[in-house]
């Protein structure tokens, strides 16, 4: 599989989209290591749709967790697991769109440039919907104490985490990473449904 990184290109086609599809359903099955192999996976797409937009290192990081939150929540919104690729994707694409207008930097080329990397997207009334779903669940990300904010940025949109320096960073066994992050997105997920942004069977699987 051709490597991809924040300064490289993506050129490695249908194989990631398949794999990608591979690791969604076995995360839904139970399977939770491989929302952690999907990160690092996809994160480095996302890093490229993003940063097509104009936005600054600081903004795209964010736009890429964003999408990862996104799909926290709203994982069981994709019936076809082989369509996770241009969910994610086109998740990122309207929110980097979005932050790019808001900052006066949106460039009307990206989508021509994008195109052929991408898998095809979602409609337009999907896009609008995540819009939404991101706003909530920054604001829910907000409420979550240091580590655990501090701690899905990092599984968000690092490719290739450093858990023996997020350990130190965190002051927590390098062991113990794991199961915080699945501690933390048990808190996100409650703090969403307390406020009426997600139901209680919302990211189940």
């Amino acid at each position: 599989m051709t490597d991809a990184s924040r300064g490289g290109a993506v050129s490695d086609g249908s194989a990631r989209w398949e794999r990608a599809a591979d690791l969604f359903a076995d995360w839904r099955a139970g399977e939770t290591r491989a929302i952690d192999d999907l990160v690092r996976l996809m994160t480095p797409v996302l890093w490229h749709v993003v940063r097509a937009y104009g936005l600054e290192r600081s903004l795209a990081e964010d736009v890429v967790q964003s999408t990862w939150l996104a799909l926290v929540r709203a994982s069981e919104s994709v019936a076809d697991a082989r369509a996770i690729s241009g969910w994610l994707t086109t998740t990122a694409r309207r929110e980097a769109w979005k932050v790019a207008k808001g900052h006066r930097r949106a460039d009307a080329t990206s989508d021509e440039i994008l195109e052929p990397m991408l898998p095809a997207q979602e409609s337009a009334e999907a896009e609008v919907a995540a819009s939404d779903e991101s706003r909530r669940l920054w604001a829910a990300v907000g409420t979550l104490d240091e580590r655990c904010r501090r701690l899905l940025r990092v599984i968000a949109f690092d490719d290739r985490p450093d858990y023996a320096n997020l350990a130190g960073e965190l002051e927590m066994p390098i062991g113990s990473i794991g199961p915080t992050r699945r501690r933390c997105l048990v808190k996100l997920r409650a703090e969403l449904v307390r406020t009426g942004a997600a139901t209680e069977g919302d990211g189940d699987g």
